[in-house]
């Protein structure tokens, strides 16, 4: 694995270096183009030349993009996202996120799980309704990952970009738990049999919820007392920080409680904490500075692994008739589990609905729903779930990360 991590690491900083002479497109999504472009490029020479063929695919397999991204990168990549996250701007949109990321993401859910089981019945494909619903669970929470990495281009309005990153930083872990109790349903998630699925779901959210941000409070309060106490020594300061992600995301598993939450809150008590310490200058300032570049770093890989996905998929006609369905439906669905959330609130927006329309269209998915529906190896509805899953997230990074800011300009010119 430490080998195609490697060439995949090399790989993306070659795509990084192409795009930064040359191709001036947003990084992440000339990486993915890239690296679904070497994809074709290699496909089509597998006659010339096998081993090369079979090594790549070797690359691909034993790359396990489900256990390198939700056990690996993911807690780096949330714990940077958050750094940069002011608390204070969060809190003024409080409500809108809460409702966004708990609300909103369980309407989708059963929507994308209805209409997409709908869909695969009028086209004859097999896809249980509770499976229906696993590919609604994992394809409704924006991934902030992709979201964060578009919106530094987009130029949207401060309140709006917070509402969409802040959702985009919490319902992600919410989404799991969702994610998780439906597995339960199915009978193939982690159920103990004595106690009613209802229980058992119930205590999974307060476990994995309630419990990741109370511990990701703790992990941010004693990670800045301790960076605080080495002030004088900004080198030790990063180590702090490292091992506060590295130790602590492990931990979160151990003690069953949500890693990500846990990453999102302690990155930003951390960030706020040092933001707002006038005599940590230096400390500040390497900390940013060097989990910056590894945002950079792991956001490159995370996207040129998503594009190398592509290998994944056998081409199966109804499978991407389906998939193309379920770009509509998810965005049917989003638009929908925004504009209710939303209508429950007071806003000072002349056009409301204007802001729906973008946060719908800026809702994008990426690399955390590849990971959870290859993490469905064991449910016989794994590979439609897989395709339509990569469909979307195909179409939300390429389509939707490179139109948001025109979006934008168009509605508020």
């Amino acid at each position: 694995m430490l080998q195609s991590f490697s060439i995949v690491f090399s790989i993306a900083a070659f795509f990084s270096f192409v795009n930064y002479k040359w191709l001036k497109m947003p990084a992440t999504i000339a990486l993915m183009l890239m690296s679904l472009v070497t994809v074709v490029i290699i496909t089509l020479s597998k006659s010339i030349a096998p081993d090369f063929y079979q090594f790549f695919c070797d690359i691909v397999a034993n790359s396990d993009f489900r256990s390198l991204l939700l056990d690996g990168i993911l807690s780096f990549l949330l714990f940077a996202g958050a750094l940069h996250v002011n608390i204070d701007e969060l809190a003024k949109e409080k409500w809108p996120i809460i409702l966004f990321a708990t609300l909103g993401v369980l309407i989708s859910t059963f929507i994308v799980g209805g209409l997409t089981f709908g869909a695969a019945q009028l086209i004859n494909i097999e896809l249980p309704f509770l499976h229906a619903l696993l590919f609604g669970a994992l394809i409704s929470p924006t991934d902030p990952i992709a979201v964060m990495a578009i919106l530094k281009k987009a130029n949207i309005a401060k309140s709006l970009g917070i509402k969409i990153e802040g959702e985009s930083l919490f319902n992600d872990g919410i989404g799991v738990v969702v994610f998780s109790g439906i597995l339960i349903l199915t009978g193939m998630g982690e159920h103990h049999g004595e106690s009613s699925v209802g229980l058992e779901i119930g205590k999974l959210f307060l476990e994995e919820a309630v419990g990741g941000i109370i511990y990701g409070a703790l992990l941010g309060f004693l990670g800045y007392q301790s960076i605080k106490s080495v002030k004088e020594n900004p080198q030790l300061s990063v180590m702090i920080s490292l091992a506060i992600v590295m130790g602590g995301y492990a931990f979160a598993s151990l003690i069953h409680v949500s890693g990500p939450l846990a990453m999102v809150v302690a990155g930003m008590i951390i960030g706020n904490k040092l933001n707002v310490a006038s005599n940590q200058g230096a400390t500040r300032k390497l900390i940013n500075d060097i989990w910056e570049v590894l945002d950079d770093v792991f956001n490159g890989i995370l996207f040129v692994l998503i594009g190398l996905a592509i290998h994944l998929l056998k081409f199966d006609t109804g499978h991407l008739t389906l998939g193309i369905i379920a770009i509509f439906i998810v965005l049917f669905s989003r638009f929908i589990s925004v504009l209710i959330p939303y209508s429950l609130l007071k806003h000072s927006e002349m056009s409301p609905i204007k802001t729906v329309t973008i946060l719908t269209w800026g809702g994008l998915r990426g690399g955390i729903s590849l990971a959870l529906a290859l993490s469905l190896a064991d449910n016989p509805s794994s590979e439609v779930i897989l395709y339509i899953t990569y469909v979307v997230v195909f179409f939300s990074i390429i389509v939707q990360g490179l139109s948001i800011g025109k979006l934008v300009k168009k509605l508020y010119k």
